[in-house]
C-alpha cells in the first residue's frame, strides 16, 4: 500500500534537506561538494578551457586595442573591455571552484526503489486535472534546467522527492502555493 508523505520544503524542517546537506559536505575541509553527472563535469571543464585559452586572449587584445585609442578616462571601449575581463575572470574562478569540488553522481543501480540524486522520476501532478505524467531527473544545482526536466536536489520539489518510493504521494510547498504529486515510476 502506498504511504502518504508530506514534506515541507524548508531547510530548517525537512529531514531530506538535512540528508542532502550531509551528502554535499566534504568532511575533510567542510566545503560543499558540487554534484554533477560526468557529462555536466565535462561541459564545465570544456567551458573553463575555452575561457582560459581563447576568451582571455580575446579580452586582452580588446583592452590593448582600447588603450591604443589614447585617453582612458573617456574611453568607453576600454571600460567595456575591463568589465568583460572582470566577468571572464570571475567565471573562471567560479568554474575552477566547481570543478575542484565536483562529486560525480554515479549511475543509478537497478533495484534501488527510492528516489535519489541521479534518478529519473515519473510523477502525476494531483493538483492538476491532466493525466500527462511529469518526468524529472534529479541533478545537482549546477546542472538544473527545469525546461528540459532536470531539477535540482536543493529545489523544493527535488528535495521533497529524495527518499520517496513508487506509489508515494507527497505534498510540496512551493513559492506558488502547495503541489501534490504521486510517484508513478522511478528509473
Amino acid at each position: 500500500m502506498a504511504k502518504k508523505v508530506t514534506k515541507k520544503a524548508t531547510k530548517k524542517t525537512t529531514k531530506t534537506v538535512k540528508k542532502v546537506d550531509d551528502v554535499l559536505k566534504d568532511f575533510d575541509d567542510g566545503e560543499k561538494k558540487t554534484l554533477l553527472t560526468q557529462a555536466g563535469l565535462d561541459k564545465l571543464i570544456e567551458e573553463l578551457a575555452y575561457l582560459k585559452s581563447t576568451k582571455r586572449k580575446e579580452v586582452a587584445a580588446r583592452i590593448k586595442e582600447a588603450i591604443s585609442y589614447g585617453d582612458l578616462s573617456e574611453n568607453s571601449e576600454y571600460e567595456e573591455a575591463k568589465n568583460e575581463q572582470a566577468f571572464v575572470e570571475g567565471r573562471i574562478l567560479e568554474l575552477d571552484k566547481k570543478v575542484k569540488s565536483a562529486k560525480i553522481i554515479e549511475e543509478r543501480q537497478k533495484g534501488k526503489k527510492t528516489c535519489e540524486v541521479g534518478t529519473t522520476i515519473h510523477l502525476k501532478n494531483l493538483s492538476k486535472t491532466t493525466d500527462e505524467p511529469e518526468v524529472y531527473t534529479i541533478v545537482g544545482s549546477t546542472e538544473a534546467d527545469p525546461l528540459v526536466g532536470k531539477i535540482s536536489n536543493e529545489s523544493p520539489v527535488g528535495s521533497a522527492l529524495l527518499g520517496c518510493s513508487t506509489g508515494d504521494e507527497i505534498k510540496v510547498k512551493v513559492p506558488a502555493g502547495s503541489v501534490e504529486y504521486k510517484v508513478l515510476r522511478i528509473e
